[in-house]
């Protein structure tokens, strides 16, 4: 299926890392689209190299998509707040051409992280001083290797937490209320969105099980979450599309938003 790109940039002069991408399919659109925000530690990775590929199959199936990039040398709250206000043009973008504002977020990694703030905090709450006025919550949200916590737990990563506490810019020993206001499992509430956790059996820095128990308060709160585990697959794996897993994962996000049964999940 051919597609249209178009390049949006928030500003005028434009900062180049506040820009995100749009891949509109010519026909068979379906009513949901999909936000897409990259990973890469908070301070690397790209809306291009990681997500273009996968937006190119999107289209495919009919559905438009976005891919947003964020400035890479500030705290995750003012990421937030680029991610937040690339959403809400987007949204705008969807308007104009007609199509229904439904829109499911979809994240690896550090951008699980920032899209899952996105889905289930409400604006400003994460130190991200966004304005509450006018915001559209996602229909729903999917995240691949998703951090719960951006506080510190038993056995965790030295590296990720290096990384966590250098992006985060004090330590938390000094000022740990920064940490807990990024921390998802702070975050959920009653009536969020659904949410579908794709985790990685390999994952080496943010562990299933942590999902596992974070659906499960999730779903005391009366929300929807499904937590699935892929074997042989590692830390940040569906950037392509390449392997079996890839193709699966890929198939089971796509059932999610249509509403379909996904084999082999945790439905807590």
């Amino acid at each position: 299926m051919k597609h249209r790109f178009t390049s949006c940039y928030l500003d005028s002069p434009l900062q180049i890392e506040r820009v995100y991408d749009v891949f509109m399919p010519e026909s068979e659109m379906r009513d949901i689209s999909v936000f897409m925000i990259h990973g890469g530690g908070w301070r690397a990775g790209s809306r291009s190299r990681h997500f273009h590929g996968l937006m190119e199959e999107l289209n495919r199936r009919g559905y438009i998509a976005a891919s947003t990039d964020y400035r890479l040398n500030v705290t995750p709250a003012e990421q937030l707040a680029d991610v937040r206000e690339s959403y809400l043009h987007f949204a705008g973008v969807l308007r104009e051409a007609g199509r229904p504002v439904k829109i499911a977020v979809y994240g690896s990694s550090a951008g699980a992280h920032l899209g899952s703030l996105l889905t289930c905090a409400m604006p400003g709450d994460c130190g991200d001083s966004f304005p509450k006025e006018d915001w559209i919550p996602p229909v729903c949200g999917v995240f691949q290797s998703c951090p719960a916590s951006f506080e510190p737990w038993e056995d965790i990563f030295p590296g990720i937490w290096n990384s966590m506490r250098n992006v985060v810019g004090v330590p938390y020993e000094k000022d740990p209320e920064p940490y807990r206001k990024l921390s998802l499992d702070r975050q959920i509430r009653p009536g969020n969105p659904p949410v579908f956790f794709l985790e990685a059996e390999l994952e080496e820095m943010f562990w299933p099980q942590q999902k596992l128990e974070l659906a499960r308060k999730m779903s005391v709160m009366g929300n929807r979450a499904l937590v699935k585990i892929y074997p042989k697959v590692e830390h940040g794996f569906l950037y392509s599309l390449e392997r079996r897993q890839q193709r699966e994962a890929f198939d089971d996000f796509l059932r999610f938003l249509e509403g379909k049964e996904i084999h082999g999940t945790a439905s807590i």
